[in-house]
């Protein structure tokens, strides 16, 4: 992440085209990358697994009450007024503590006193289709689609050997998504963007099982335009997602859970700098 980072700086300060470094003069299509990169802290994180697990506060009880380093690359093409944007957002917290109490996750049990390594990942990729419905060069007033793909894996280790957990997946979050972006006469830039979604049994995927679900993810941007289409920026982030409910498949691979309910609520906030070119 920080080499690519590195990568976008170079190429923001390279003088040696008069227009976009990446698109040609009145191309139809326009692309663009975009890179950001910072720290995040977690407000609020509990994870529970299985109907008589402990419920886990990750920051109080989890190591997770300390700052950690984030970031997100992502690239589009615009044609007209169609926005498609591709997103990739690591998200992995190692953390490290001693269990002052009994904690139970899925059908096993770390006894207080156990040395233990935490590792809660949560990275996704994302596709976004946004159409602008504002005609204006200067301001975009876009709304669209996205779907999601999580790639969880969540460990709880002890360091003696004798006891591990480990429960992951991979699966689709749709979602809907707006985009409002201004640009102003002094070179400033504002940038809002939000994706969200709140979905149960009734409305996602026609599931006949308890469940209900919810994924924000919204920033403000505040920029500044260089020369040759480049923009650095400085952003605030919310993002945050909860999960809670039963599932059928359980004990299909020996890392998927053997219980069969979840409850996994996550709420962070990120500050980070970042580059586009367009």
């Amino acid at each position: 992440m920080k080499r690519f980072i590195t990568v976008f700086f170079i190429l923001a300060a390279c003088p040696v085209f008069s227009q976009s470094l990446i698109n040609p003069a009145n191309s139809v299509f326009n692309v663009y990358a975009e890179a950001e990169y910072g720290f995040a802290g977690v407000i609020y994180h509990t994870f529970q697994n299985g109907d008589s697990g402990t419920s886990f506060n990750y920051v109080t009880q989890g190591g997770q009450d300390i700052l950690f380093p984030i970031g997100r690359v992502q690239a589009g093409v615009q044609y007209k007024r169609n926005i498609v944007n591709l997103l990739y957002q690591p998200l992995k917290i190692d953390t490290s503590v001693t269990f002052k109490d009994n904690v139970t996750i899925d059908t096993t049990t770390f006894a207080a006193g156990s040395a233990m390594d935490l590792t809660y990942s949560f990275p996704f990729w994302r596709i976004t289709y946004l159409y602008d419905f504002n005609a204006k060069d200067d301001t975009t007033i876009a709304a669209g689609v996205s779907l999601q793909i999580r790639n969880a894996s969540i460990v709880f280790a002890d360091r003696s050997g004798t006891s591990l957990t480990v429960t992951q997946n991979v699966g689709p979050v749709p979602a809907l998504s707006f985009l409002y972006e201004k640009k102003f006469k002094n070179r400033l830039t504002l940038t809002y963007d939000i994706t969200g979604i709140y979905a149960s049994s009734a409305l996602f995927n026609g599931a006949n099982y308890n469940f209900e679900g919810s994924l924000i993810d919204t920033s403000l941007k505040a920029g500044i335009e260089l020369k040759n289409n480049t923009r650095c920026f400085i952003g605030l982030r919310f993002l945050g997602g909860t999960a809670n409910g039963y599932s059928k498949n359980t004990g299909g691979t020996w890392t998927e859970s053997s219980s069969a309910y979840t409850d996994n609520k996550l709420a962070t906030f990120s500050v980070t700098t970042g580059i586009k070119i367009y």
